[in-house]
């Protein structure tokens, strides 16, 4: 296949944002890119579950729509949701042959992420709605520089420091300035929702802040889907800002929601507090504020934490988070191509925190077992775990 020609001269980690480059292929080729109403989801943690959810509300409303989220724990296909199903390959080389006769050799100066961002295009031509995750950016992230109809912020908090910012005030400002006309933002610390105020109205932007929680009277029915399809209860935020979102989008009131909830399938995103086993849990959070919602859901349990990170993760403030549920810290090793791994400096900060640690070797049936960290670790344990 092409596509996947194409994508094995390219690198997944990206190093640095060309805060103008996507522009100018945006703007270079923007008449033949497909057009349709475009809803961007930007954030630090909840942006895929709460893009997956808003996708099936719409797609149970009748609508056509297309997910476009990332990375992908298995295969690239996964980035592409259409219509309820994962892409096949026959659809992505269709539309890598239309992406590439329309931007001819410039495909080969594309990112990983770039291409797939335009290809996600070609993808869900035929969408009323595409519904893009955008990746570590805001400003300049590669979703950014298309036409936003609406603009949802899930919770923001330290990630990706160094391309977004020092601290919080300047990783929320690059992600919150993506703003488009029409937006919605989950709560927020205070300086996050102060901020998002103010530059929305610079912008002359309409901003809701989520208002839909445990008072409303839908909450007895997100509880409900929560409960029957056994799903990690931080779920339940991120379901709550679909929900408002896609009232917002379709014009919907509290008892329309409460059908829409009753008709809703199953979340068939992976990695989410996902529970593959009795005693095995995996979850793709890589960050301080994923560790802390983990802490919370397993606060009364003790856990082997199956854990390793890059280097460029700050692993003392997770493992610190984790530390209250942690019996051990179980080291998975895996190769890693394009970051290099912590290795020592995990060593260093597990011994700061007077963590117990060993390496990896086998899950044992009467232990609970959390498996935290990257996508490309929750791949490499499931990888292993299905031949074991």
């Amino acid at each position: 296949m092409k596509f996947q020609q194409t994508l094995s001269q390219k690198t997944m980690h990206v190093q640095k944002i060309s805060r103008f480059f996507m522009f100018s292929m945006y703007e270079k080729y923007k008449k033949f890119i497909p057009k349709t109403k475009n809803i961007q989801i930007i954030g630090t943690n909840g942006k895929g579950s709460t893009g997956r959810f808003l996708a099936l509300l719409l797609l149970e409303q009748g609508c056509k729509v297309g997910h476009y989220t990332s990375p992908h724990i298995f295969e690239f296909n996964e980035r592409f949701w259409l219509n309820g199903k994962i892409t096949g390959n026959e659809l992505l080389e269709k539309a890598h042959e239309e992406l590439e006769s329309v931007f001819l050799d410039d495909v080969k100066k594309l990112s990983y992420f770039e291409y797939a961002t335009f290809l996600a295009f070609f993808v869900f031509k035929d969408c009323d709605y595409v519904i893009l995750e955008a990746g570590v950016g805001g400003e300049y992230d590669a979703t950014s520089v298309f036409e936003i109809d609406f603009s949802i912020f899930t919770k923001i908090g330290f990630d990706h420091q160094d391309l977004l910012g020092k601290n919080l005030d300047e990783i929320a400002r690059t992600k919150l300035k993506a703003m488009s006309a029409k937006a919605l933002i989950n709560k927020q610390e205070t300086k996050v929702l102060n901020l998002a105020q103010k530059i929305a109205k610079l912008k002359q932007a309409s901003l809701n802040i989520s208002s839909l929680d445990k008072n409303t009277i839908i909450y007895p029915c997100v509880q409900e889907y929560i409960q029957k399809y056994n799903l990690a209860t931080f779920l339940k935020d991120n379901l709550f800002l679909a929900l408002e979102a896609f009232s917002k989008i379709c014009a919907k009131n509290e008892k329309e929601l409460i059908c829409s909830i009753s008709n809703l399938p199953k979340l068939d995103l992976k990695g989410r507090c996902e529970q593959i086993s009795q005693n095995i849990f995996v979850d793709v959070g890589h960050n301080e504020m994923a560790a802390l919602t983990l802490a919370e859901i397993f606060k009364e349990k003790k856990v082997h934490l199956v854990y390793n990170c890059f280097l460029d993760k700050d692993s003392y403030k997770i493992l610190r988070a984790l530390k209250p549920i942690v019996k051990i810290v179980e080291i998975y090793e895996y190769e890693s191509k394009d970051r290099p791994l912590a290795g020592s400096v995990l060593l260093e900060n597990l011994e700061k925190l007077d963590i117990a640690y060993q390496k990896f070797e086998q899950i044992k049936k009467d232990e609970l077992y959390l498996v935290f960290g990257s996508f490309v670790l929750v791949e490499n344990f499931l990888r292993g775990y299905n031949e074991r």
